[in-house]
């Protein structure tokens, strides 16, 4: 006889995992996150981010060598007292998203915008460094 767990087989849930396959189980541990589309031409990479109901000023970029990151908190305040809520289903919380950009951008000059819930970014692309290299003469 095979052990229920809320009328779910438990082994089937973790089959199901490594199939590809989300069950809700595993998505109530998955960290929050937004989705994003990342594109490029000779000039500028893109990034645009989905981050419906955020405030722009809840939203940080931050490049750190050469790895980009999007943070977002949101949080919600408000209590309306005239109504007597029996469920209220919203997303508190951080979501973060980290991008390698490469050594050969120019980080002085990325430019973001937020609108209709959409988070643009345009960093512009710069001709990479030489690295110098040097012959050392074996003694």
């Amino acid at each position: 006889m095979a052990i229920k767990l809320y009328g779910r087989d438990p082994l089937k849930m973790f089959e199901n995992v490594f199939n590809d396959t989300v069950s809700p189980f595993v998505t109530s541990m998955v960290a929050p996150s937004f989705k994003v589309d990342v594109s490029e031409d000779e000039n500028n990479i893109y990034i645009d981010a989905d981050m419906p109901g955020m405030k722009k000023e809840d939203v940080k970029i931050s490049v750190d060598e050469d790895v980009m990151t999007i943070c977002a908190e949101r949080s919600h305040e408000e209590e309306e007292k005239k109504k007597d809520y029996h469920r209220i289903e919203r997303t508190y919380g951080s979501m973060s998203r980290s991008f390698t950009v490469g050594d050969n951008v120019d980080t002085d000059n990325i430019e973001a915008a937020y609108e209709n819930g959409v988070l643009h970014i345009t960093v512009p692309k710069k001709e990479p460094m030489e690295k110098k290299s040097k012959e050392i003469a074996v003694k």
